[in-house]
């Protein structure tokens, strides 16, 4: 039952669902609850009436693991790519065991010179427990690649619901609106942080500027 309602949720997102991966949803769901959050500091906090706006963060260097994928849309990218993640984090890995579930997954996207859509390719990353920083596990796909990410510094803001093309590229423009001209931040790349498993509708997300080294 489990495997048919992620399967109907896959289709949503244009991608079939492989019988192997029954075993990874079993997994994920037992676990569900214990998730560990990436470590960060909250450098500022801004507010727009009386709401919170967004804030700005640095997040530490640390090991990822990435996959990069450039289907026609952009749920298949980060679809396809999350079940190969899932598949490292519940066995295939040398250590051959579940590693557990770190959150956000970050999806690393980029807009074309006019601004107006986003590129193919999408990088998904998933960020290592603290027990397996300093010795990541191999992943025994090839497409998984152990990333040492540098230090970064982001302006963050929250939406929910789905992530397609559609809705990102809106977050997008609505965040631009709301912070007005600036040089600090990147103009072409963006990172789309997804906090909840895709069969949650109004799942929590959010836009990443990333600020300037």
């Amino acid at each position: 039952r489990l495997f048919t309602y992620w399967e109907a949720v896959a289709s949503t997102h244009r991608v079939s669902l492989p019988r192997d991966m029954a075993g990874p949803i079993v997994q994920m769901t037992r676990h569900s609850q214990a998730r560990e959050p990436v470590p960060y500091v909250t450098l500022s906090q801004h507010e727009k009436c009386e709401e919170a706006a967004y804030e700005e963060r640095r997040y530490p260097a640390g090991k990822w693991a990435c996959v990069t994928k450039g289907e026609p849309m952009y749920e298949q990218s980060i679809s396809m790519s999350f079940m190969k993640l899932m598949r490292y984090i519940c066995k295939e890995n040398s250590v051959g065991c579940y590693l557990g579930m770190t959150v956000p997954v970050l999806n690393e996207i980029h807009l074309t010179k006019e601004g107006t859509e986003l590129e193919r390719e999408v990088v998904t990353a998933y960020y290592l427990p603290g027990e397996f920083q300093q010795t990541p596990p191999v992943p025994m796909d090839p497409e998984i690649h152990i990333t040492e990410r540098a230090p970064l510094r982001v302006i963050t803001r929250v939406f929910y619901g789905v992530t397609t093309e559609e809705t990102i590229l809106r977050e997008i423009s609505l965040f631009w609106e709301l912070l007005g001209s600036t040089d600090t931040v990147l103009r072409e790349t963006y990172i789309v942080a997804a906090y909840e498993n895709p069969s949650i509708p109004q799942r929590r997300n959010e836009i990443w500027f990333i600020c300037r080294a």
